[in-house]
Parts: structure tokens; C-alpha cells; sequence
């Protein structure tokens, strides 16, 4: 039987969990209990997000947890931890680890309860946290387009950031077996929909278009935040508006990475990606 990793032996990563104690439990992640009978585990039925640190701050907090807090009512989980909980437990992450950059996962779940679907009358939702090293991508990108795996525009779940990534899975699966780095999800509705971990923008002469949210992609921070500075705007995008724009970036709160390839075509490139991603990033 092996130990669990010493909490202190790498600053890669640290987590920590609400428990009993006031103070909750800081530790390695490997070396923290999650109840066998949580339904995030055991269903999916849980909530994250995932933001980046830098310089010891988190980037768009309020943007993530306005997203977080929504997606929560709409699926009729109890409302996640709020700013102001969260701001000591991050500031206090980052001292205990030493990650002044990195990314931080906040998770929400339904809590512990029987077998079955049943969504308890009364359950006690559990959150935890990580933070772990990482420096953000700019590399271009080989993408397929999943020959099996979409996103139903129609869900509630494809509206939030949920624990249920068993298509995205398959669909990098299929894009490695392909000699790719990743694939594109096409909507049950038509058309494409967006990346297995990220939102996608075509640009078309001198404007940036996204699929619309009724497409059933994810409505992803840093593609609200090209939104609402008026650098893109929503429309349906086909595989073959795809293959005869101006460039393509997949875009999401860590990376930003211009697609070289669809498939056996390639596309023309995107300059100054991390200029338009920092941008982005900011609060401004």
C-alpha cells in the first residue's frame, strides 16, 4: 500500500476541501478524501470553473463566479461560494503553494446522497478547490471534427461548465488517433458548435464570429468578453465557412490558439494572438 503524496514535496499543485473544521483541509489532491458517495463522482452532477492566476491574482473572477452562480439555478444546485469566501481561500492557496501563476478549478457538487437519480429534498453541497502550475498556449492547433460526438443544442447542461466531459474525451481520442491535437464538436442543430475545451471564432474579413449560444456551445468567459468589447459577433459557422475564412482560433481562459489545420486543409494563419487574448483578459 503506497502513502499519499507529501502535501509539501511539490509546489505544482495544492488543493483543498470543506470539511468539518472550520478551516477545512489544505493538502496535496491525491491526498485529500472526496466521499465515494458524492454525485459529482458518481454523476456528474457537479459544476467547475477554471480561471487563471497570475501574478497572484485571478483573472475575470467576477466574471467566472456571475457564470458559476447562474449555471447553479438553472440546474437547481444551491448557490456556490461567493466572492468573498473565495478570495482568502485563493490569496491563501497561493501563499501556502508558491503558484503565483497557474490555474485555479473551483468545483461545486450536489453533495452525498443514496443510489439512484433522485435529487435529494435535502442534500449538503460540497465545494473544493486546486491550483496547480501552468503557463498558458499560444501554439497553433490540428483539428479534426468528431465524427460521433456533438453538443445538443437544446440541453441545459451545454449552458454551464459541468463535470460530464465523457464526449470531449472521446472526441480528443479521435483527434489523436487522427494525428491532431483536437477536435471540433459539431451542433445537434447544424453547423459547428466549438472546441472539446474551448469556443471557437472565424474570422471573416475584418470581423470575428462565434456560433451562437442556441448553437448548445458553452457560454465561455473570454468569449463573452469578445462579445461585450464588440471585437466579435454571434453566427452559425459551418465546417465550410470553416475551410474558406480568414483564420480560426480556439479561445478559452487559459490558452488562445490559432487552428493551422482543419483536417488535411490548411488555414491561413492569425497574427498577434496573445495581444487579442490579453486583451481579452482584461477587466477593462
Amino acid at each position: 500500500m503506497t502513502s499519499p503524496p507529501d502535501p509539501t514535496s511539490s509546489p505544482a499543485v495544492i488543493a483543498w476541501i470543506d470539511t468539518p473544521s472550520p478551516q477545512g483541509s489544505w493538502g496535496h489532491p491525491d491526498g485529500l478524501a472526496l466521499p465515494l458517495s458524492d454525485r459529482g463522482l458518481l454523476l456528474a452532477d457537479g459544476l467547475f470553473e477554471t480561471l487563471l492566476i497570475e501574478a497572484g491574482q485571478p483573472h475575470l473572477l467576477a466574471a467566472h463566479l456571475e457564470r458559476w452562480h447562474r449555471s447553479a439555478a438553472l440546474l437547481g444546485l444551491a448557490p456556490p461560494p461567493d466572492q468573498a469566501r473565495l478570495v482568502p481561500l485563493i490569496a491563501e492557496a497561493v501563499a501556502r503553494s508558491g503558484i503565483s501563476s497557474g490555474a485555479l478549478r473551483l468545483n461545486w457538487t450536489r453533495g452525498s446522497s443514496g443510489r439512484g437519480l433522485a435529487v435529494p429534498s435535502h442534500s449538503s453541497h460540497r465545494f473544493w478547490l486546486s491550483l496547480s502550475t501552468t503557463t498558458p498556449c499560444f501554439e497553433p492547433v490540428r483539428v479534426i471534427v468528431s465524427p460521433s460526438e456533438t453538443r445538443s443544442a437544446t440541453s441545459l447542461l451545454s449552458r454551464c461548465k459541468t463535470f460530464a466531459y465523457g464526449s470531449a474525451i472521446q472526441a480528443r481520442r479521435q483527434a489523436e488517433a487522427s494525428g491532431a491535437d483536437d477536435a471540433l464538436l459539431p451542433s445537434s442543430a447544424g453547423g459547428l458548435c466549438c472546441g472539446t475545451s474551448a469556443n471557437l471564432l472565424l474570422r471573416r474579413g475584418d470581423r470575428w464570429l462565434t456560433p451562437p449560444l442556441s448553437s448548445g456551445c458553452l457560454p465561455g468567459v473570454m468569449r463573452q468578453q469578445a462579445l461585450r468589447h464588440g471585437l466579435a459577433e454571434e453566427s452559425p459557422i459551418s465546417e465550410q465557412d470553416l475551410a474558406s475564412g480568414d483564420g480560426a482560433l480556439l479561445l478559452n481562459s487559459l490558452d488562445c490558439r490559432p487552428i493551422s489545420r482543419l483536417g488535411s486543409k490548411a488555414l491561413p494563419g492569425v497574427s498577434q494572438v496573445e495581444r487579442f487574448w490579453r486583451f481579452l483578459l482584461s477587466d477593462g
